[in-house]
């Protein structure tokens, strides 16, 4: 079985839920705490092993393709100044992995930067997390618990993630059986499904590791939902010639695509920061009495 080391993240999107802000910034920069949301998913990534990561952008993202891009000019300003630990820091981002950036051609949806990929991927597994969404896992990386379930199956794997009943109708829900501990072989995904109707609780959001003949059903999928490619609905193609499963991911999961999803990361992030959590704490305990 080839090893997973690449990863696809879809950066193209207008970010349209966070206009004014993303009309000259890519969503995908807009920080937490300090850090950009893009970034938070990359380290998860090369720190589940990932080597090569190729971004599908679009006109208004070289924001994101400067950010993981060497800046000597930054680096040795920085040393000059005595500030070595900035200096390797900054140095650390262009050194993570290979970054690839390509440019999204097509119809818009979340299926067509994948296929956009192919001609990189070539015939190898390979994985794809969004810029947007992430999860905050300190003990296992999240796409490193995608990676123990492909190499024990070898069937594509999607990430499952428990929401509340009265939260179904906002996700893809996976219908399947477990068929061992945290591990769900999928039957069907019920788009957004009214809460009284939903086979379960469990989400497909956050990820996947996909397989090489995900491309042959894009090529084949027709336009969904808005006249947009879905991949989605190459996966329900693919369902019908393979097995899928679905990874219940432990660790606590972060939608920054949405306002209030984007603030409760903030939050969150910057009370586990050892500096500013403390009078963070204290500054939110005066102001919520």
């Amino acid at each position: 079985m080839s090893k997973v080391t690449k990863l696809v993240i879809p950066v193209a999107g207008l970010g349209t839920r966070f206009l004014p802000a993303t009309k000259a910034q890519p969503k995908e920069m807009l920080p937490i705490v300090d850090k950009p949301i893009i970034q938070i998913v990359v380290e998860d990534a090369v720190k589940a092993g990932i080597t090569d990561i190729i971004m599908v952008t679009g006109p208004s993202k070289r924001a994101v393709e400067d950010h993981f891009s060497p800046n000597y000019e930054l680096v040795n300003w920085l040393k000059k100044q005595d500030k070595e630990e900035q200096a390797e820091e900054i140095k650390k981002i262009a050194d993570m992995a290979n970054f690839i950036f390509i440019r999204q051609k097509g119809p818009y949806g979340n299926g067509t930067p994948v296929l956009c990929a192919k001609d990189i991927i070539g015939d190898q597994p390979f994985a794809v997390m969004w810029g947007d969404e992430f999860f905050y896992t300190p003990e296992r990386p999240h796409l490193a618990q995608l990676l123990d379930v492909y190499e024990k199956f070898g069937d594509p794997v999607l990430t499952a993630y428990e929401v509340g009943k009265e939260e179904v109708s906002k996700y893809g829900i996976i219908d399947g059986v477990e068929v061992e501990e945290g591990v769900v072989q999928v039957k069907n995904i019920i788009e957004k499904p009214e809460p009284g109707k939903a086979p379960s609780c469990l989400a497909s959001l956050g990820g996947f590791i996909l397989t090489p003949d995900i491309f042959d059903a894009l090529t084949k999928t027709k336009l969904g939902k808005g006249g947009e490619l879905w991949l989605v609905d190459a996966l329900f193609k693919l369902l019908k010639k393979r097995k899928i499963y679905g990874c219940k991911v432990n660790g606590k999961y972060y939608d920054t695509g949405s306002k209030i999803g984007y603030l409760k990361a903030n939050v969150d992030f910057a009370l586990r920061d050892a500096k500013l959590g403390p009078e963070f704490k204290k500054y939110l305990s005066e102001i919520l009495k």
